[in-house]
């Protein structure tokens, strides 16, 4: 599996997990909703970055695909944290 495919599989993962985060958000202690707030501003970022991954006319090096991939571990661990605070 290339590295590009593994992102794609992170990506897909994530968005899982952002939208049932979001559901459960509305029952949340205004600290996990801050921490989700700041989530979404990487979230954003990490989506311009897939975007430019995808798109074959932009020159994208293994780098920056791992360095992709290593914000959209952060950001997978940010979401259990905020996961784990809604489910108490």
């Amino acid at each position: 599996m290339s590295i590009k495919e593994d992102f794609e599989k992170l990506l897909a993962k994530l968005q899982t997990e952002r939208d049932e985060i979001n559901l459960k958000l509305h029952l949340a202690s205004m600290e996990a909703k801050q921490e989700f707030e700041e989530a979404e501003k990487e979230w954003s970022r990490l989506k311009v970055k897939a975007g430019e991954i995808a798109d074959d006319s932009v020159d994208t090096s293994e780098e920056f695909i791992a360095n992709a991939k290593i914000v959209g571990e952060e950001l997978k661990d940010t979401y259990h944290r905020i996961a784990k605070r809604l489910a108490h």
